[in-house]
């Protein structure tokens, strides 16, 4: 299936999963991200806020977790930026978020310092469906694609998803980023054989 197809399907099965079950498939991401990675080394990691009502992952959790057990971690959340479909870094401020035009929580950006994305050591990303060549289908506006390739090639990405792989997703292009993990409640699928969980 294409890209467009599977955004269609996968946006659909998703709000039929219970708010019940969202909450346990997170907590099984949340453990196997932090029992499998080595976050000692890392100073900055981008995390996506979720969107409650749309039955993402709840990122909370791993922010909270790092908060406590990894408080020398800057974490950074995105501000969209819709003029040119891209996204800026600014560090997590729980009094400093606010409510964009589609719903969705991120930092106001006054009196903040912008990281830049070369800086960012690890970031966690969103999507629909991927499939077993770290190929990813998101929610089709490009933003994290613009964003990735504009990060160091050493920085980890780590997909979460609530489905396991597809085996091919078919009209991957030239500008769609590959991710190095992907994390489902079950399992962590390595797509750099030369990188180790």
């Amino acid at each position: 299936m294409i890209k467009s197809q599977l955004r269609k399907y996968y946006l659909s099965k998703r709000k039929a999963i219970s708010a019940e079950e969202i909450v346990i498939k997170s907590r099984q991401i949340t453990d196997l991200f932090f029992q499998n990675f080595d976050l000692l080394k890392v100073e900055n990691i981008h995390i996506f806020l979720p969107i409650i009502k749309h039955n993402e992952i709840n990122t909370w959790l791993i922010i909270r977790r790092l908060q406590h057990k990894f408080s020398k971690i800057v974490i950074l959340i995105p501000k969209i930026i819709p003029e040119i479909f891209g996204i800026e870094n600014f560090p997590f401020d729980e009094k400093k978020l606010v409510e964009n035009k589609w719903g969705i929580l991120e930092p106001s950006g006054e009196n903040q310092d912008k990281i830049q994305p070369k800086e960012i050591d690890l970031v966690i990303i969103p999507l629909l469906i991927f499939d077993k060549n770290g190929n990813r289908v998101g929610y089709g506006k490009g933003f994290y694609d613009r964003f990735l390739q504009q990060c160091n090639p050493k920085t980890l990405k780590i997909g979460i998803c609530l489905e396991e792989p597809l085996e091919l997703i078919e009209d991957i292009n030239k500008f769609d980023v590959k991710m190095d993990f992907c994390i489902t409640p079950d399992k962590i699928y390595t797509f750099k054989h030369n990188l180790k969980a």
